[in-house]
């Protein structure tokens, strides 16, 4: 599951409540149903194309209730499972360790094996859903703009 784009994000995100139903036990098999659900309601709204009042005011909502959902699942179920890095993660830490190793002369520590990875909720793409609302009111739908840098050619012309 390497360079998804966002289209394939979405995909996953529609099929994960059957995928992920019964995974875990009570009570945080329905947090998580509860999590991704509100996710996926929260993935539609914002990609609407046309909003009216009522559609971001919903939007609005749905923020909210899902970092109420997702401090919960952090606070509550994530605590209860042991969570490591996976294979391809410390290998990437150890090559790194060992580049940075070898540029300095062999003073650090030798690559270890998996560390404890945990969901981190202190991200800007987790900080930045809040705006969501605020943004579509300013600029519309994001569909209708694009973070493109335009740059005149200079190619061409005649000066």
């Amino acid at each position: 599951m390497k360079k998804l784009a966002g289209r394939d994000f979405e995909d996953i995100l529609q099929c994960a409540i059957p995928a992920f139903e019964g995974l875990l036990d009570p009570p945080h098999d329905s947090r998580l149903m509860r999590l991704l659900f509100c996710t996926a309601e929260w993935h539609a709204f914002a990609k609407l194309r046309i909003h009216t009042d009522m559609s971001l005011k919903r939007l609005d909502d749905l923020t909210k209730e899902f970092g109420k959902l997702m401090r919960e699942f952090h606070r509550l179920s994530c605590s209860e499972f042991n969570t490591v890095e996976l294979p391809g993660e410390v290998n990437k830490r150890n090559r790194q360790a060992a580049k940075k190793k070898s540029r300095s002369g062999g003073k650090n520590k030798a690559p270890g094996g998996q560390q404890q990875k945990e969901l981190n909720l202190s991200t800007y793409k987790y900080h930045a859903l809040g705006d969501y609302t605020h943004s579509i009111r300013l600029f519309g739908g994001t569909d209708s703009f694009s973070t493109q840098l335009v740059c005149p050619s200079l190619r061409g012309s005649a000066s």
